[in-house]
C-alpha cells in the first residue's frame, strides 16, 4: 500500500484487524495485547498514519482542539501569550487554532459564528478594541462552550478571566513619571470601551490626583489600526504649548511614533519628555534611549488560561467560575525616564 494520509479503516485492512481493535491499540488500551500493539504501531509508522483529531474523537464529542481568538500578533504580548498557551496545549495533546480579529468587531462576530459549528472544544479570548457588544460571545457561551478570557475581558460573561494588575500598573507608571519631575502626564490609548485601557487610565489619573498634578493629566485616544493617523495625532499633541512632559503609552506600537516625532521636533528623551510604555518587547533595552516599561506576564497568563480551559474541557466536575485571576506586571526603569 502507498504511504500517505491513510485512514484508520485502511490501516485496519492492512493489518487484517477491526478498526475498533486498531483504535484501541493506538490508544494503548489494556484490552489489546502488547504484541498486537507493537504490530499496529509498526505498520502505522511504516505507512505514515496520522490520527485525525476530529474523526478519532467523535465518539467522545471532543476534537482535542482549542481556539485562540486575538486582536493581533504584532504585539509582543500576544506572541508570548501564544507560546504560553501552546506549551500547555501540546503537553495535554491539544491542537491550537489561531484566529485574528485585527481589532474588528465584525471579524470577531464572524469567527464566533464559525466556532459555533463545534470544531473546537473551548475558546481562549482576548476581545478586539471595537467590542462593545457581547451577544456573539454570550450566544456561544450559552451553548455550553467553555470560554476563558485573558488580558482583554468582558465582565458580563460569568467565567474565568486571566488579567494583570492594570489599575496598579497605570498608577505606578504615572507615579514614576511624576517622581521624575513630570507635571503634565499624557495617557495614550486605543479605546474608551476596553476595560484594560480604562483601568490603566484610571490608575494614571489617580496617581496625578494623589500627587497634585491632576490639571496636567490628559488622555489622547488614538486609532486602533491607522498608524499614519496616529503619527499626526501624536505630533499635534507634542506641538501644543502645554505639551506633555511625560507619556504613558498603553500599547507598545505607539512607542516608535513617539520616538520618531520627538526626534523630528527636536525634543530630547528624557530631557524634554519622559516615556513609559506597556511593552513585552525584548529589544527595548537597545532603543536610544532604552525604554522604561511596564512588562506584563504574557507567557504566564497564556499558560494559566490554557491550563484552566483544558481542565474545564476534560473534567466535568471542574466548572468555570466567575472569577479574576491576577498575575502582577513589573515596572522596569530605563533611560527614557531617568537618563543615562
Amino acid at each position: 500500500m502507498a504511504t500517505g494520509n491513510i485512514t484508520i479503516k485502511e490501516l485496519a485492512k492492512e493489518l487484517n484487524l477491526s478498526t475498533a481493535a486498531v483504535s484501541k491499540a493506538l490508544r494503548d488500551s489494556h484490552e489489546i495485547s502488547a504484541a498486537t500493539k507493537e504490530r499496529v504501531m509498526a505498520v502505522a509508522e511504516k505507512l505514515n498514519y496520522v490520527p485525525n483529531p476530529y474523526a478519532g474523537s467523535l465518539r467522545h464529542r471532543k476534537s482535542k482542539t482549542i481556539a485562540v481568538v486575538l486582536p493581533e500578533v504584532a504585539d509582543s504580548f500576544f506572541s508570548l501569550a501564544i507560546n504560553g498557551i501552546e506549551s500547555v496545549a501540546i503537553e495535554k495533546g491539544y491542537h491550537v487554532l489561531l484566529y485574528l480579529t485585527h481589532e474588528s468587531i465584525l471579524k470577531e462576530e464572524a469567527i464566533f459564528k464559525d466556532l459555533a459549528s463545534g470544531r473546537v472544544d473551548g475558546v481562549l479570548l482576548s476581545i478586539s478594541s471595537e467590542t462593545d457588544g457581547i451577544d456573539h460571545i454570550r450566544s456561544l457561551f450559552n451553548r455550553n462552550m467553555p470560554i476563558v478570557f485573558f488580558d482583554r475581558t468582558c465582565e458580563e460573561i460569568e467565567t474565568v478571566k486571566i488579567t494583570t494588575n492594570d489599575y496598579e500598573s497605570g498608577y505606578k507608571a504615572a507615579e514614576h513619571l511624576i517622581k521624575c519631575g513630570c507635571k503634565r502626564v499624557a495617557f495614550f490609548s486605543i479605546s474608551n470601551s476596553l476595560q484594560i485601557n480604562n483601568k490603566r487610565r484610571q490608575g494614571c489619573l489617580q496617581a496625578c490626583r494623589d500627587h497634585d498634578v491632576e490639571e496636567g493629566f490628559s488622555h489622547l485616544l488614538l486609532s486602533n489600526r491607522a498608524s499614519e493617523v496616529n503619527y499626526q495625532l501624536i505630533k499635534a499633541e507634542m506641538l501644543k504649548p502645554d505639551r506633555p512632559d511625560g507619556i504613558v503609552a498603553s500599547v507598545e506600537k505607539f512607542t516608535t511614533d513617539i520616538y520618531l516625532i520627538c526626534r523630528e521636533l527636536g525634543l530630547g528623551i528624557p530631557a524634554d519628555v519622559k516615556v513609559v510604555s506597556f511593552s513585552n518587547l525584548a529589544s527595548v533595552s537597545i532603543l536610544d534611549p532604552a525604554l522604561t516599561t511596564i512588562t506584563q506576564p504574557a507567557f504566564e497568563m497564556g499558560e494559566l488560561a490554557s491550563s484552566i480551559l483544558i481542565k474545564s474541557i476534560e473534567l466535568k466536575s471542574f466548572a468555570l467560575k466567575n472569577e479574576n485571576r491576577v498575575i502582577p506586571s513589573t515596572l522596569t526603569v530605563r533611560a527614557s525616564t531617568v537618563g543615562k
